[in-house]
């Protein structure tokens, strides 16, 4: 389960002109008067931003008026996709009608459930962990939709799910049909190791998957946030038609999203990077919260600071991202969010 609690404990307003970035002549923003923006994506020429707190899908096109709200009503949508056919939605855990739920949204039709992904954890359970407490309780969050992304040549699914709380990505065909894709082996390494879970079967850090990305290569691409345990999230790299694991990049600390350059080049979005582990000292700047990872091919890596970037997203050959994607739920200020494009040029090495 994601859990953002670190940036809840703030407790702080951002500071005056909050919404700039650092290094502001390399990350450069395309939209802001967002609120907690989460998912990202592009089609023809036109970003789509998920935005959490208010439940809308906004449209933005770079240099236009701003954003433009597209779809609305979602309870909490985490991520989007746009498509051929049209916008792929996904609703987080919660309470409200409609939650973890896979929606489709078609030019001037309004969005219908496609699949019940909820539902499908229940029955299915795909990663094995016991779900119920002796009390009935869950021990964990069950069904935790955080990306979609829809599908890509012969072989693929129609839309493939990151599901933070199921512990899975799945696969769900065009009739809504969910079956399991991959599931991440629990991570044991370095200080996830005899982690205790929800049960003893099952010791060690959950792998969570946060975000999903095509690479130039044809492959699908998932990060995970390993239980926010530091320097233990991961990118796995898999076969778009089988789900094999292919390759995992490692030594990750909490990513939750994930991006591939046209070069190949990875990007992961470190949203608590930074953030103090109790009460932050007086005067304490919550833009220096956040960065993003890039891991070029000859494996070699940089970062670049963007305020706790969440959606990450390639388009017209830049790197663009969420930004202060978190302020409305744990900062209290709405409209904070952003999009923003990273320029090859704000990302040094890494100490």
């Amino acid at each position: 389960m994601i859990t953002i609690a670190t940036v809840a404990g703030l407790g702080l307003a951002a500071p005056a002109g909050a919404g700039a970035p650092a290094h502001h002549e390399r990350v450069e923003v395309v939209a802001q008067g967002l609120d907690d923006p989460f998912g990202l994506s592009y089609r023809n020429g036109k970003f789509y931003v998920a935005e959490s707190t208010t439940g809308e899908i906004s449209g933005i096109i770079p240099g236009g008026r701003g954003p433009v709200v597209r779809v609305a009503g979602f309870p909490a949508p985490a991520g989007v996709d746009r498509t051929g056919e049209g916008l792929l939605v996904v609703t987080g855990e919660g309470e409200d009608p409609g939650a973890s739920t896979l929606y489709l949204s078609k030019p001037g039709v309004g969005p219908r459930p496609l699949a019940d992904l909820a539902a499908y954890e229940l029955a299915e359970n795909p990663d094995g962990q016991r779900q119920f407490g002796d009390d009935g309780a869950p021990l964990d969050a069950l069904s935790n939709p955080f990306a979609v992304l829809g599908g890509r040549g012969h072989g693929a699914a129609y839309a493939y799910v990151a599901d933070a709380g199921a512990n899975a990505v799945l696969a769900v065909d065009r009739h809504g049909t969910v079956s399991t894709f991959f599931v991440p082996d629990v991570v044991t390494t370095g200080p996830c190791e005899g982690v205790e879970n929800n049960d003893p079967e099952h010791a060690g850090c959950d792998p969570v998957p946060t975000g999903l990305a095509w690479g130039p290569d044809g492959n699908l691409y998932v990060s995970g946030l390993a239980g926010e345990a530091p320097g233990e999230g991961r990118v796995y790299v898999l076969d778009p038609g089988t789900g094999e694991l292919l390759r995992e990049i490692t030594g990750l600390d909490a990513p939750t999203g994930v991006a591939v350059g046209d070069d190949g080049e990875v990007y992961v979005s470190e949203v608590l990077e930074g953030a103090p582990p109790g009460e932050p000292e007086p005067g304490f700047d919550p833009s220096t919260v956040g960065r993003i990872v890039r891991v070029d091919v000859d494996g070699s890596r940089s970062v670049a600071q963007v305020p706790t970037p969440l959606g990450l997203r390639w388009a017209q050959g830049a790197l663009h991202a969420t930004a202060w994607s978190v302020a409305g739920a744990f900062l209290g200020q709405g409209g904070l969010g952003q999009v923003v494009r990273v320029d090859s040029s704000a990302f040094t090495a890494e100490d």
